[in-house]
């Protein structure tokens, strides 16, 4: 015979944490991202800021077309990120696809959903990173395939950067990409190092790079920028956060400002770059 327990309900008064001693973020990764969130979890300050993620339908193999059907799922996704909660910013934490789809377009689905928040694509926040690094030229590195690795190349032409040299690594399905070994995503990097540039920028949310940074800046004496390292650093500003993890590159020695000049906490004769 069951039995009920008397439950009685407290008299004694709740309080409540702040909204505003908590930032949160949002990250919008593919059904079959194996790596952007592992990577947030390293960078962020768990104390002060947590990064949600919701998922956004998407198949194999990597080609622009379909990364192009991305972008009428975007809306419902970022529906989906702490319905009614402020967050700091978005980030739809795919490379390849912003660039196919472009920064406005992907921005504009969704503020659909979540009007006013700052939307940070990872392609954008490279641009941002290399011209704080006050860069004009760069080598870059993608695991895609040629036609998507052409659309990359286009997209930072665009954006006034010489390109010295790109380098793709010819997969097609991005959960391999995720099981690029370390040794293969540095020799690769350094082997495009040459004289005429002035940093390497390493492509895809899904490639494991992270913790290549250290080693190839240290190998090749220039900075390095990763997909998901400049995503954080921009999502990181745009929140007002101070975090500055280490061993993650020289780019988090940067700050971004909200007219789009960037400066360097550190920086001793005072320079800066504009966003044009």
């Amino acid at each position: 015979m069951h039995t009920l327990i008397p439950i009685a309900l407290s008299h004694q008064p709740v309080g409540f944490v702040s909204q505003d001693a908590w930032t949160r973020m949002g990250l919008i990764v593919l059904a079959t991202d194996l790596t952007s969130e592992r990577d947030y979890a390293r960078l962020f300050p768990h104390d002060t800021a947590s990064v949600y993620t919701t998922r956004v339908a998407f198949e194999n193999p990597t080609t622009p077309e379909n990364l192009r059907l991305m972008e009428p799922r975007l809306a419902a996704a970022a529906e989906l990120l702490l319905p009614e909660e402020p967050l700091a910013a978005i980030c739809f934490s795919c490379t390849a696809a912003s660039v196919v789809i472009g920064d406005d377009a992907v921005t504009e689905a969704i503020q659909r959903s979540r009007p006013g928040v700052p939307v940070v694509t990872p392609a954008g926040a490279a641009v941002k990173a290399l011209r704080a690094l006050n860069v004009s030229k760069v080598a870059i590195l993608t695991p895609y395939l040629i036609e998507t690795s052409q659309s990359m190349a286009d997209y930072f032409s665009r954006n006034k950067f010489g390109i010295s040299d790109f380098e793709c690594l010819g997969l097609e399905d991005d959960r391999e990409m995720a099981r690029v070994d370390h040794h293969s995503i540095v020799e690769a990097a350094c082997r495009l190092d040459g004289p005429d540039n002035e940093a390497i920028f390493i492509s895809c949310t899904g490639l494991p790079a992270l913790s290549t940074i250290s080693e190839i800046e240290a190998r090749t004496g220039k900075p390095v920028v990763t997909s998901n390292q400049a995503s954080a650093w921009v999502m990181m500003r745009l929140a007002g956060l101070s975090h500055r993890p280490t061993g993650y590159g020289r780019l988090f020695s940067h700050d971004l400002s909200e007219g789009g000049v960037m400066k360097s906490r550190t920086s001793t004769n005072n320079t800066s770059s504009s966003l044009s």
